[in-house]
């Protein structure tokens, strides 16, 4: 067999070779998805708000643009994005493992040995010199065969690392229009609290003026002056807090929108935010595309898959071919003489491991354990995003009989102010009933605008927990 022949054998043996595979074929793990939501008020159909974008579903001006601040400027969410660009590094590196290394190496060597050794006692009796010079300029190629989808296993798991990075920072994105949604419907609160808090002074403060001028006419005691005082203090003190609460929530939205500290601007108010009417969620099953954490976990078991895969392959044996050709010359004045000073080495190899203290044995048990637990993790992921849909629809449930009952009672408390207000300026009521009532309307209507912040909070919670969020 001659030196092409032996060439030829050993390319198609690699080739052949190459077709083989260890390792299993990635298939999703069954879940186990329910057919609807638990609490879920009607048959579920395939439309979910998952799919709006987050123009539609948040349709107050300010808040879109502090949104769109925090997609651009947000920290944790550049950060996510370098990592993607980490992760797209490594997958063009796995692309082309396949091909073959090379190198170019020049060298020049001067060697000289004993006159009293052997090997200068052969030179200066064949040669006439013990001076020894080598000149070298060689390509060298290493090429490792892909047996046993070894290297197609390695692309695989970059490539679904890749993917998983891109789903972390959706997740990343989800997580972060919640959070400024939230903030910003907390500050419309603080803000409405506010204006009840000034309007209840305003009120404090007309019945002080009231009771005084009862004072001045016999008609009532110094306890009713101290009392009406001691109410009008007690809601001046909200005032400074809710103004504190205000500027603090300001600076975290601005942190979360990438901005230093500052007023946030506002077009809405919170009684002028209306929920969502209705708010589809879709099948259970959609949460497999829809949700980022679950398609996160499902990218992470397919590197894992693939990773088995790899660590079974590397207990196989391992095909290698390796080339070096250039110029090779004792002299220099002979080094670039072209063809006489032309060289080429070509071989192949074929390694099987034998006895590395388990080393490959444990990293392929290892990695079958790791599959297993990214198994776990992808359950439990699906588990979690069905929980967080179901607890989402129960509060939002709860939250519209709430509101319906606490605007009831501020309605009462409202009409009981104004007929005390009257009964007291006739004689009919005592300071004290008066006095009640308005702290009463007070503590009310401060439980009812947070009770309003909630409500949309929940819608902003199932947006979010269905998958929402997550598009630019």
């Amino acid at each position: 067999m001659n030196h092409s022949t032996k060439i030829y054998a050993i390319t198609s043996l690699a080739l052949l070779s190459a077709g083989c595979k260890v390792g299993k074929d990635y298939s999703r793990p069954a879940t186990q998805l329910p057919a609807q939501y638990r609490a879920a008020q009607s048959a579920t159909d395939s439309v979910s708000i998952a799919a709006l974008s987050t123009k539609v579903f948040f349709n107050d001006e300010a808040l879109q643009q502090l949104i769109d601040s925090a997609n651009i400027k947000n920290y944790d969410l550049l950060i996510a994005l370098k990592n993607i660009e980490t992760a797209d590094q490594s997958l063009r590196e796995a692309k082309v493992n396949f091909l073959p290394e090379m190198g170019l190496n020049i060298q020049a060597n001067s060697t000289k040995p004993s006159k009293n050794s052997l090997n200068g006692l052969s030179m200066g009796q064949f040669l006439g010199t013990t001076t020894v010079q080598d000149y070298n300029a060689a390509l060298n190629l290493s090429w490792e065969i892909g047996l046993w989808g070894k290297l197609r296993g390695m692309k695989a798991k970059a490539l679904s690392e890749y993917l998983q990075t891109q789903e972390a920072s959706k997740l990343i994105r989800s997580k972060l229009v919640s959070s400024v949604a939230t903030g910003y419907y907390n500050l419309l609160m603080l803000d409405e609290q506010l204006r009840i808090a000034n309007r209840t002074v305003a009120l404090n403060d007309s019945t002080l003026k009231m009771t005084k001028l009862q004072w001045d006419a016999g008609l009532t005691t110094i306890l009713a002056i101290q009392q009406a005082e001691a109410q009008k203090l007690s809601s001046e003190q909200l005032v400074p807090a809710l103004q504190q609460s205000i500027s603090i929530q300001e600076n975290a939205l601005s942190q979360l929108t990438g901005t230093m500290p500052a007023s946030i601007h506002r077009v809405k108010k919170l009684n002028e935010i209306s929920p969502a009417v209705q708010m589809p969620t879709g099948y259970p099953v959609a949460l497999l595309n829809n949700r980022a954490d679950v398609k996160a976990s499902e990218y992470a078991l397919r590197a894992a898959n693939d990773a088995v895969g790899v660590a079974q392959a590397s207990m196989y044996p391992a095909l290698n071919i390796t080339a070096q050709g250039g110029l090779n010359s004792f002299k220099a004045s002979n080094w670039f003489n072209i063809p006489g000073s032309l060289f080429g080495i070509v071989a192949g190899s074929v390694a099987q491991p034998i006895f590395q203290r388990r080393q490959l044995k444990t990293r392929f048990e290892i990695a079958k354990i790791e599959r297993e637990k990214s198994v776990l993790a992808f359950r439990q992921t699906v588990l979690l995003a069905v929980t967080e849909v179901s607890d989402a629809l129960t509060i939002s449930l709860r939250l519209k009989e709430q509101l319906t009952l606490a605007e009831a009672r501020v309605n009462t408390l409202r009409s009981a102010i104004r007929n005390a207000d009257m009964l007291y300026k006739s004689g009919m009521a005592t300071y004290l009933e008066v006095i009640l009532a308005q702290g009463s309307l007070l503590q009310s209507e401060l439980e009812l605008s947070d009770l309003k912040r909630q409500r949309l909070a929940a819608d902003v919670a199932l947006y979010t927990a269905l998958g929402g969020g997550n598009n630019e």
